[in-house]
């Protein structure tokens, strides 16, 4: 009895953790409220209250998993030393979180670069800066130039746009998400690399 509780409330959390983003990347986080929330879901807004107190309840939990996948890719490519081969684990791990770990990090990260404004002053969203700070020091040497700095910068974009397509351009690219994934990886490492993206032909 106890489980089947339990496993409602799961899925309850799931449910408006989901309608959170879709009216986050819909409207911003800024004009999205509890009650629009509450009204998409089809509940009361006390139901939502019950499960999480604030909108950046809701973000934090969205985060956590996004946080926890990045952290461990941090992890690893500390205890590497600098270098390609470290660049490439650390692209090829992210380009992987992205693509294949879980189904809401490409729709996270889009949210987060969309609304950096509207979440800059939030923990999470500092948070999640720190660490995508982080991410992008694994892919340069100590006493990189600027040019580096920003192939690590545009590196980490592709595999942005690897995993979800830029606005406007949906109906344009006709891939699927592995296929892009893959394009983007070997277009982030030729690109941190400074070399010429590889064909796969």
């Amino acid at each position: 009895m106890v489980s089947h509780i339990d496993e409602r409330r799961t899925d309850t959390r799931q449910q408006i953790r989901a309608v959170a983003l879709e009216l986050f990347a819909e409207r911003g986080y800024g004009q999205t409220s509890l009650r629009e929330i509450a009204e998409r879901l089809g509940v009361t807004k006390a139901a939502v209250y019950y499960h999480y107190r604030t909108k950046e309840d809701i973000l934090s939990s969205l985060l956590d998993e996004l946080i926890a996948g990045v952290d461990r890719i941090i992890e690893c490519g500390q205890a590497q030393p600098s270098g390609p081969e470290r660049r490439r684990e650390v692209l090829e791990r992210y380009s992987e979180m992205l693509t294949d770990t879980f189904e809401e990090a490409p729709r996270l990260v889009r949210f987060l670069q969309e609304s950096q404004t509207s979440i800059k002053d939030l923990a999470a969203g500092a948070g999640m800066r720190e660490r995508f700070h982080r991410l992008r020091a694994l892919l340069i040497e100590p006493d990189a130039a600027v040019e580096d700095e920003i192939r690590a910068q545009v590196a980490l974009l592709a595999l942005h746009v690897g995993a979800f397509p830029l606005a406007g351009t949906e109906d344009v690219v006709e891939t699927d998400r592995a296929d892009r994934g893959a394009a983007a990886l070997r277009v982030a490492l030729a690109v941190v690399n400074g070399d010429e993206p590889v064909s796969r032909g």
